[in-house]
Protein backbone atom coordinates (compact mmCIF):
# COMPACT_ATOMS: atom_id res chain seq x y z
CA UNK A 1 0.00 0.00 0.00
CA UNK A 2 1.68 3.07 -1.26
CA UNK A 3 1.83 6.11 1.06
CA UNK A 4 -0.58 8.12 -1.23
CA UNK A 5 -3.27 5.24 -0.44
CA UNK A 6 -2.31 4.78 3.18
CA UNK A 7 -2.96 8.33 3.48
CA UNK A 8 -6.57 8.17 1.19
CA UNK A 9 -7.50 5.09 4.00
CA UNK A 10 -6.78 7.36 6.97
CA UNK A 11 -8.86 10.90 5.46
CA UNK A 12 -11.47 8.62 4.52
CA UNK A 13 -11.79 6.99 8.07
CA UNK A 14 -11.16 10.59 9.44
CA UNK A 15 -14.10 12.04 7.57
CA UNK A 16 -16.34 9.34 9.02
CA UNK A 17 -15.27 11.18 12.62
CA UNK A 18 -15.98 14.46 11.74
CA UNK A 19 -19.40 12.93 10.18
CA UNK A 20 -20.24 11.51 13.81
CA UNK A 21 -18.83 15.02 15.12
CA UNK A 22 -21.39 16.91 13.47
CA UNK A 23 -24.52 14.57 14.40
CA UNK A 24 -23.10 15.65 18.18
CA UNK A 25 -22.74 19.07 17.19
CA UNK A 26 -26.51 19.10 15.75
CA UNK A 27 -27.26 17.56 19.09
CA UNK A 28 -25.75 20.20 21.08
CA UNK A 29 -27.29 22.96 19.33
CA UNK A 30 -30.16 22.39 21.81
CA UNK A 31 -28.56 22.70 24.39
CA UNK A 32 -27.22 25.84 26.53
CA UNK A 33 -23.78 27.26 25.57
CA UNK A 34 -21.18 26.05 28.17
CA UNK A 35 -20.24 28.92 30.52
CA UNK A 36 -17.21 31.52 29.95
CA UNK A 37 -16.43 31.35 33.48
CA UNK A 38 -16.58 28.93 36.91
CA UNK A 39 -19.79 28.26 38.60
CA UNK A 40 -21.03 31.54 40.38
CA UNK A 41 -19.45 34.40 38.48
CA UNK A 42 -21.41 36.09 35.47
CA UNK A 43 -20.65 35.28 32.00
CA UNK A 44 -19.82 37.85 29.43
CA UNK A 45 -22.91 37.57 27.08
CA UNK A 46 -24.71 37.50 30.55
CA UNK A 47 -23.58 40.93 31.45
CA UNK A 48 -24.11 42.19 28.23
CA UNK A 49 -27.42 40.85 28.17
CA UNK A 50 -29.55 40.75 31.73
CA UNK A 51 -31.96 43.27 31.63
CA UNK A 52 -31.53 46.38 33.79
CA UNK A 53 -33.55 46.87 36.83
CA UNK A 54 -35.69 49.69 36.09
CA UNK A 55 -35.45 50.98 40.13
CA UNK A 56 -31.54 51.38 39.56
CA UNK A 57 -30.77 54.79 39.21
CA UNK A 58 -29.99 56.10 35.49
CA UNK A 59 -31.57 52.80 34.71
CA UNK A 60 -32.25 53.97 31.03
CA UNK A 61 -28.89 55.58 30.80
CA UNK A 62 -27.47 52.54 31.73
CA UNK A 63 -29.81 50.36 29.28
CA UNK A 64 -28.65 52.87 26.64
CA UNK A 65 -25.12 52.26 27.38
CA UNK A 66 -25.15 47.99 27.87
CA UNK A 67 -26.53 48.44 24.38
CA UNK A 68 -23.86 50.51 22.86
CA UNK A 69 -21.03 48.58 24.04
CA UNK A 70 -22.04 45.54 22.78
CA UNK A 71 -22.75 47.57 19.82
CA UNK A 72 -19.06 48.90 19.92
CA UNK A 73 -18.16 45.17 20.50
CA UNK A 74 -15.47 45.78 23.49
CA UNK A 75 -16.09 42.59 25.08
CA UNK A 76 -14.22 40.77 22.14
CA UNK A 77 -10.84 43.52 22.62
CA UNK A 78 -11.11 43.68 26.82
CA UNK A 79 -11.71 40.23 27.39
CA UNK A 80 -8.44 37.99 27.72
CA UNK A 81 -8.41 34.42 27.93
CA UNK A 82 -9.46 32.98 30.95
CA UNK A 83 -10.04 36.57 32.17
CA UNK A 84 -12.93 39.50 33.92
CA UNK A 85 -14.96 40.73 31.51
CA UNK A 86 -13.60 44.33 30.54
CA UNK A 87 -11.04 43.81 32.62
CA UNK A 88 -8.46 43.93 29.16
CA UNK A 89 -5.00 42.31 28.63
CA UNK A 90 -6.03 40.86 25.44
CA UNK A 91 -2.85 41.06 23.11
CA UNK A 92 -3.28 42.69 19.52
CA UNK A 93 -0.93 41.47 17.49
CA UNK A 94 -0.23 44.35 14.86
CA UNK A 95 2.42 44.56 12.03
CA UNK A 96 4.34 46.91 14.87
CA UNK A 97 4.18 44.14 17.96
CA UNK A 98 1.43 43.23 20.77
CA UNK A 99 -0.78 45.71 22.43
CA UNK A 100 -2.90 44.93 25.18
CA UNK A 101 -5.58 45.64 25.65
CA UNK A 102 -6.78 47.99 29.21
CA UNK A 103 -8.67 47.23 31.96
CA UNK A 104 -12.06 49.68 31.41
CA UNK A 105 -13.99 48.18 34.86
CA UNK A 106 -14.46 50.90 37.33
CA UNK A 107 -11.52 49.71 39.43
CA UNK A 108 -9.79 52.99 40.60
CA UNK A 109 -6.03 51.93 40.50
CA UNK A 110 -6.22 49.98 37.44
CA UNK A 111 -8.90 50.84 35.77
CA UNK A 112 -11.17 53.56 34.80
CA UNK A 113 -12.83 54.48 38.30
CA UNK A 114 -11.17 57.54 38.96
CA UNK A 115 -11.89 59.11 35.44
CA UNK A 116 -14.21 61.29 35.02
CA UNK A 117 -17.03 61.53 31.68
CA UNK A 118 -15.52 64.12 30.20
CA UNK A 119 -11.97 62.31 30.19
CA UNK A 120 -13.41 59.70 28.80
CA UNK A 121 -15.29 61.52 26.21
CA UNK A 122 -11.89 62.19 25.54
CA UNK A 123 -10.16 58.93 25.05
CA UNK A 124 -13.38 58.00 22.60
CA UNK A 125 -13.25 61.34 20.73
CA UNK A 126 -9.42 62.45 20.47
CA UNK A 127 -7.94 59.27 21.68
CA UNK A 128 -6.04 60.82 24.83
CA UNK A 129 -6.13 58.98 28.26
CA UNK A 130 -6.94 60.18 31.55
CA UNK A 131 -3.55 62.28 31.91
CA UNK A 132 -3.32 63.43 28.35
CA UNK A 133 -1.30 60.64 26.79
CA UNK A 134 -1.70 59.22 23.34
CA UNK A 135 -3.63 56.05 22.82
CA UNK A 136 -2.77 53.53 19.87
CA UNK A 137 -5.24 53.63 17.21
CA UNK A 138 -5.14 50.09 18.08
CA UNK A 139 -7.82 51.26 20.37
CA UNK A 140 -10.57 53.01 17.45
CA UNK A 141 -10.95 56.28 18.46
CA UNK A 142 -10.80 57.55 15.02
CA UNK A 143 -13.90 55.56 14.75
CA UNK A 144 -14.74 55.85 18.25
CA UNK A 145 -15.07 59.97 17.54
CA UNK A 146 -18.04 59.72 15.40
CA UNK A 147 -20.41 58.61 18.50
CA UNK A 148 -22.09 61.59 20.15
CA UNK A 149 -21.68 62.82 23.51
CA UNK A 150 -25.08 61.17 24.77
CA UNK A 151 -23.92 58.17 23.32
CA UNK A 152 -20.41 58.35 24.92
CA UNK A 153 -21.86 59.51 28.39
CA UNK A 154 -23.98 56.64 28.59
CA UNK A 155 -20.81 53.68 27.92
CA UNK A 156 -19.20 55.60 30.43
CA UNK A 157 -22.00 54.90 32.93
CA UNK A 158 -22.69 51.72 31.78
CA UNK A 159 -18.98 50.56 32.52
CA UNK A 160 -18.82 52.37 36.01
CA UNK A 161 -22.05 49.65 36.69
CA UNK A 162 -19.73 46.96 35.91
CA UNK A 163 -17.93 44.92 38.53
CA UNK A 164 -14.83 46.32 39.23
CA UNK A 165 -11.41 44.06 38.97
CA UNK A 166 -7.83 44.92 40.02
CA UNK A 167 -6.36 44.30 37.05
CA UNK A 168 -3.01 45.05 35.46
CA UNK A 169 -2.43 44.27 31.93
CA UNK A 170 0.89 43.36 30.94
CA UNK A 171 3.55 46.04 29.47
CA UNK A 172 2.91 46.57 25.42
CA UNK A 173 5.57 44.72 23.34
CA UNK A 174 6.68 47.37 20.78
CA UNK A 175 10.62 48.15 19.98
CA UNK A 176 11.94 51.65 20.14
CA UNK A 177 10.83 53.77 19.14
CA UNK A 178 7.06 53.00 18.54
CA UNK A 179 7.26 52.63 22.62
CA UNK A 180 7.31 56.37 22.62
CA UNK A 181 3.48 57.19 22.66
CA UNK A 182 4.53 60.89 21.86
CA UNK A 183 5.01 59.41 18.13
CA UNK A 184 1.24 58.74 18.03
CA UNK A 185 0.82 62.40 17.60
CA UNK A 186 2.45 62.43 14.34
CA UNK A 187 0.08 59.68 13.97
CA UNK A 188 -2.76 61.54 14.09
CA UNK A 189 -1.82 64.57 12.53
CA UNK A 190 -1.42 62.84 9.33
CA UNK A 191 -3.98 60.32 9.06
CA UNK A 192 -6.34 61.27 12.07
CA UNK A 193 -9.68 62.77 10.44
CA UNK A 194 -11.38 64.60 13.05
CA UNK A 195 -14.88 65.28 12.03
CA UNK A 196 -18.55 64.36 13.68
CA UNK A 197 -21.08 61.99 12.28
CA UNK A 198 -22.94 63.90 9.35
CA UNK A 199 -26.23 62.50 8.10
CA UNK A 200 -26.36 61.91 4.27
CA UNK A 201 -29.80 63.87 3.09
CA UNK A 202 -30.20 62.22 0.35
CA UNK A 203 -30.40 58.70 1.84
CA UNK A 204 -32.94 57.20 4.25
CA UNK A 205 -33.09 57.23 8.15
CA UNK A 206 -32.29 53.61 7.97
CA UNK A 207 -29.50 53.74 6.00
CA UNK A 208 -28.01 56.69 8.09
CA UNK A 209 -28.15 54.88 11.78
CA UNK A 210 -26.38 51.94 9.50
CA UNK A 211 -23.51 54.20 8.81
CA UNK A 212 -23.56 55.84 12.01
CA UNK A 213 -22.99 51.93 13.59
CA UNK A 214 -20.79 50.88 10.78
CA UNK A 215 -18.44 53.56 10.74
CA UNK A 216 -18.64 54.72 14.40
CA UNK A 217 -18.91 52.57 17.19
CA UNK A 218 -19.08 49.55 15.26
CA UNK A 219 -15.51 50.25 13.41
CA UNK A 220 -16.19 47.72 10.68
CA UNK A 221 -13.66 48.94 8.69
CA UNK A 222 -10.67 49.02 11.74
CA UNK A 223 -10.62 45.71 10.13
CA UNK A 224 -12.29 45.50 6.59
CA UNK A 225 -10.25 48.22 5.27
CA UNK A 226 -6.78 47.58 3.92
CA UNK A 227 -3.87 49.76 5.95
CA UNK A 228 -0.78 50.95 4.52
CA UNK A 229 2.71 50.49 6.45
CA UNK A 230 1.93 53.05 8.75
CA UNK A 231 -1.54 50.93 9.85
CA UNK A 232 -3.80 53.34 8.66
CA UNK A 233 -6.80 53.73 6.38
CA UNK A 234 -5.70 53.31 2.76
CA UNK A 235 -7.69 56.07 0.99
CA UNK A 236 -10.88 54.92 -1.62
CA UNK A 237 -10.64 51.44 -0.66
CA UNK A 238 -13.10 51.30 2.10
CA UNK A 239 -14.42 47.73 3.12
CA UNK A 240 -12.05 46.47 0.50
CA UNK A 241 -10.42 43.75 2.79
CA UNK A 242 -7.94 43.53 5.13
CA UNK A 243 -5.81 41.44 6.77
CA UNK A 244 -4.76 41.37 10.57
CA UNK A 245 -3.40 38.80 12.75
CA UNK A 246 -3.10 35.82 10.51
CA UNK A 247 -6.68 36.82 9.48
CA UNK A 248 -7.80 38.33 6.10
CA UNK A 249 -11.55 40.22 7.31
CA UNK A 250 -13.18 39.73 3.49
CA UNK A 251 -14.06 42.56 0.77
CA UNK A 252 -17.73 44.20 1.84
CA UNK A 253 -18.34 46.13 -1.15
CA UNK A 254 -20.73 45.10 -3.37
CA UNK A 255 -18.17 42.80 -5.61
CA UNK A 256 -20.68 39.80 -6.22
CA UNK A 257 -17.26 36.99 -6.18
CA UNK A 258 -15.29 38.44 -2.97
CA UNK A 259 -18.28 40.85 -1.40
CA UNK A 260 -21.58 40.94 -0.49
CA UNK A 261 -23.19 41.42 -4.34
CA UNK A 262 -24.73 38.12 -4.06
CA UNK A 263 -26.22 38.67 -0.31
CA UNK A 264 -29.25 40.84 0.06
CA UNK A 265 -30.46 42.64 3.37
CA UNK A 266 -32.02 39.72 5.10
CA UNK A 267 -28.88 37.88 4.34
CA UNK A 268 -26.53 40.13 6.14
CA UNK A 269 -28.67 40.66 8.96
CA UNK A 270 -29.46 37.11 9.50
CA UNK A 271 -25.30 36.56 9.40
CA UNK A 272 -25.42 39.21 12.29
CA UNK A 273 -27.79 37.91 14.35
CA UNK A 274 -27.02 34.13 14.46
CA UNK A 275 -23.72 33.75 13.21
CA UNK A 276 -24.58 32.15 9.84
CA UNK A 277 -27.19 32.06 6.85
CA UNK A 278 -27.40 29.89 3.37
CA UNK A 279 -23.92 31.79 2.10
CA UNK A 280 -21.30 31.41 5.40
CA UNK A 281 -20.64 30.86 8.77
CA UNK A 282 -18.83 33.57 10.93
CA UNK A 283 -15.32 31.87 12.09
CA UNK A 284 -11.85 33.35 12.70
CA UNK A 285 -12.22 36.75 15.21
CA UNK A 286 -15.71 37.36 13.48
CA UNK A 287 -17.18 34.85 15.48
CA UNK A 288 -16.65 37.09 18.80
CA UNK A 289 -18.45 40.17 17.13
CA UNK A 290 -21.18 37.80 16.65
CA UNK A 291 -21.23 36.51 20.23
CA UNK A 292 -20.17 39.67 22.45
CA UNK A 293 -21.85 42.24 19.50
CA UNK A 294 -24.09 41.69 16.78
CA UNK A 295 -26.14 38.94 18.01
CA UNK A 296 -27.08 41.14 20.98
CA UNK A 297 -28.33 44.10 18.60
CA UNK A 298 -31.48 44.46 17.78
CA UNK A 299 -33.00 43.76 14.43
CA UNK A 300 -33.41 47.55 13.55
CA UNK A 301 -29.89 48.48 14.01
CA UNK A 302 -28.66 44.98 11.95
CA UNK A 303 -31.14 45.73 8.98
CA UNK A 304 -29.57 49.27 9.07
CA UNK A 305 -25.85 47.94 9.28
CA UNK A 306 -27.23 45.59 6.01
CA UNK A 307 -28.63 48.80 4.14
CA UNK A 308 -25.88 50.70 4.44
CA UNK A 309 -23.43 48.16 3.47
CA UNK A 310 -25.45 47.06 0.47
CA UNK A 311 -24.90 50.97 -0.39
CA UNK A 312 -21.70 50.27 -0.64
CA UNK A 313 -19.83 50.25 -4.20
CA UNK A 314 -18.10 46.95 -5.79
CA UNK A 315 -14.06 46.88 -5.78
CA UNK A 316 -13.16 46.70 -8.88
CA UNK A 317 -11.90 43.15 -10.05
CA UNK A 318 -8.78 41.93 -11.66
CA UNK A 319 -7.73 39.05 -13.87
CA UNK A 320 -7.24 35.66 -12.37
CA UNK A 321 -5.25 33.04 -13.93
CA UNK A 322 -6.15 29.99 -14.19
CA UNK A 323 -4.77 27.07 -11.53
CA UNK A 324 -2.30 24.17 -12.88
CA UNK A 325 -4.72 21.30 -13.62
CA UNK A 326 -2.78 18.96 -11.69
CA UNK A 327 -3.26 21.06 -8.39
CA UNK A 328 -7.10 20.82 -8.94
CA UNK A 329 -6.86 17.49 -9.47
CA UNK A 330 -4.79 16.88 -6.96
CA UNK A 331 -6.96 19.04 -4.28
CA UNK A 332 -10.00 17.19 -6.05
CA UNK A 333 -8.96 13.96 -4.21
CA UNK A 334 -8.30 15.37 -0.84
CA UNK A 335 -11.40 17.46 -0.44
CA UNK A 336 -13.24 14.20 -1.90
CA UNK A 337 -11.35 12.47 1.51
CA UNK A 338 -11.39 14.98 3.99
CA UNK A 339 -14.31 17.85 3.33
CA UNK A 340 -17.27 15.63 1.87
CA UNK A 341 -18.41 14.57 5.21
CA UNK A 342 -19.64 17.80 5.93
CA UNK A 343 -19.30 19.84 2.53
CA UNK A 344 -20.48 17.13 0.76
CA UNK A 345 -19.96 16.05 -2.58
CA UNK A 346 -20.32 19.38 -4.67
CA UNK A 347 -19.31 22.02 -2.16
CA UNK A 348 -22.94 22.26 -1.54
CA UNK A 349 -22.79 22.16 2.28
CA UNK A 350 -25.61 21.59 5.02
CA UNK A 351 -27.48 24.63 5.32
CA UNK A 352 -26.81 26.85 8.41
CA UNK A 353 -24.36 24.27 9.83
CA UNK A 354 -21.39 23.77 7.48
CA UNK A 355 -21.27 26.56 5.05
CA UNK A 356 -22.05 25.87 1.23
CA UNK A 357 -18.44 26.65 -0.34
CA UNK A 358 -20.16 27.34 -3.93
CA UNK A 359 -19.88 31.11 -4.67
CA UNK A 360 -18.04 31.84 -1.54
CA UNK A 361 -16.87 35.20 -0.95
CA UNK A 362 -14.39 34.51 2.15
CA UNK A 363 -12.88 31.53 -0.04
CA UNK A 364 -12.34 33.98 -3.34
CA UNK A 365 -10.54 36.59 -1.14
CA UNK A 366 -7.42 38.18 -3.19
CA UNK A 367 -5.44 36.85 -0.37
CA UNK A 368 -5.93 33.32 0.76
CA UNK A 369 -4.57 33.65 3.94
CA UNK A 370 -7.85 33.06 5.84
CA UNK A 371 -8.78 29.79 4.20
CA UNK A 372 -4.81 28.20 5.22
CA UNK A 373 -5.54 29.39 8.18
CA UNK A 374 -9.08 27.15 8.98
CA UNK A 375 -7.59 24.48 7.22
CA UNK A 376 -4.15 24.44 9.49
CA UNK A 377 -5.98 25.28 12.56
CA UNK A 378 -9.52 25.02 12.44
CA UNK A 379 -12.54 27.39 13.71
CA UNK A 380 -15.28 28.08 15.37
CA UNK A 381 -18.76 29.60 14.59
CA UNK A 382 -19.83 32.60 16.56
CA UNK A 383 -22.80 31.75 18.89
CA UNK A 384 -25.93 33.75 19.83
CA UNK A 385 -28.85 32.85 21.94
CA UNK A 386 -30.71 31.23 18.87
CA UNK A 387 -27.25 29.16 17.99
CA UNK A 388 -25.73 28.43 21.26
CA UNK A 389 -23.56 25.47 20.04
CA UNK A 390 -20.39 26.72 18.59
CA UNK A 391 -20.32 24.49 15.46
CA UNK A 392 -16.57 23.88 14.82
CA UNK A 393 -14.27 22.73 12.11
CA UNK A 394 -11.00 20.92 13.05
CA UNK A 395 -7.59 21.46 12.14
CA UNK A 396 -6.11 19.41 9.35
CA UNK A 397 -2.45 20.36 10.51
CA UNK A 398 -1.59 17.10 11.53
CA UNK A 399 -2.60 15.68 8.85
CA UNK A 400 -2.13 17.36 5.77
CA UNK A 401 1.05 18.96 4.21
CA UNK A 402 1.98 22.09 3.08
CA UNK A 403 1.45 20.85 -0.23
CA UNK A 404 -1.69 19.22 0.33
CA UNK A 405 -3.10 21.84 2.00
CA UNK A 406 -2.49 24.46 -0.98
CA UNK A 407 -3.70 22.27 -3.25
CA UNK A 408 -6.89 21.53 -1.90
CA UNK A 409 -7.42 25.11 -1.10
CA UNK A 410 -6.52 25.77 -5.12
CA UNK A 411 -9.09 23.59 -6.00
CA UNK A 412 -12.18 24.84 -3.77
CA UNK A 413 -10.98 28.50 -4.89
CA UNK A 414 -11.90 27.36 -8.23
CA UNK A 415 -14.59 24.73 -8.19
CA UNK A 416 -18.62 25.16 -8.01
CA UNK A 417 -18.72 28.72 -9.52
CA UNK A 418 -15.60 30.39 -7.39
CA UNK A 419 -12.39 31.74 -9.44
CA UNK A 420 -9.60 33.18 -7.12
CA UNK A 421 -5.63 32.62 -7.48
CA UNK A 422 -3.76 29.57 -6.81
CA UNK A 423 -2.22 29.26 -3.40
CA UNK A 424 1.48 28.45 -2.80
CA UNK A 425 2.59 26.05 -0.43
CA UNK A 426 5.50 27.94 0.49
CA UNK A 427 2.54 30.47 2.15
CA UNK A 428 1.33 27.59 3.92
CA UNK A 429 4.56 27.06 5.41
CA UNK A 430 4.95 30.70 6.42
CA UNK A 431 1.88 30.11 7.85
CA UNK A 432 1.75 26.89 10.22
CA UNK A 433 4.99 28.63 11.17
CA UNK A 434 3.62 31.99 12.30
CA UNK A 435 0.83 29.47 13.54
CA UNK A 436 3.14 27.67 15.73
CA UNK A 437 1.92 24.52 14.51
CA UNK A 438 3.85 21.32 14.09
CA UNK A 439 5.31 19.76 11.15
CA UNK A 440 7.64 16.58 12.46
CA UNK A 441 5.34 14.48 11.92
CA UNK A 442 4.13 14.82 8.06
CA UNK A 443 6.13 13.86 5.27
CA UNK A 444 5.00 15.44 1.99
CA UNK A 445 3.84 13.17 -0.60
CA UNK A 446 3.68 15.67 -3.17
CA UNK A 447 6.02 13.44 -5.10
CA UNK A 448 4.01 10.55 -4.62
CA UNK A 449 0.67 11.88 -6.45
CA UNK A 450 -0.05 9.43 -9.05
Amino acid sequence: MSRVTRLRALLRLSGAAVAVLGVVQLAMSQMPALPAHPSGEITPTELLSRPIDPATPDAAQLARGQYLVAAGDCMSCHLRNGGEPFAGGLGLKTPFGVIFTSNITPDPKTGIGAWTSDQFYRAMRDGKDDEGENLYPAFPYPWFRLASRADDDAIFAYLKSVPAVNYTPPENQLPFPLSMRSLVGGWNLLFFEKHDFQNDPRQSPEWNRGAYLVNGLGHCGGCHTPKNSFGADRPHREFYGGKLDNWVAPDLTGNPRTGLGNWNVEDIAEYLATGRNAHAGAGGAMADVITYSTSLMNEADRRAIATYLKGQPASPGGTIQAPDPDAMRRGAEIYSDACTSCHLEGGVGQSRVFPPLGHDAMLQQDDPTSLEHIILAGTRIGTSASRPSPLTMPSFAWKLSDQEIADVATFVRNSWGNQAGAVAASNVSVLRKKLGLDTRHLTDNSGDQN
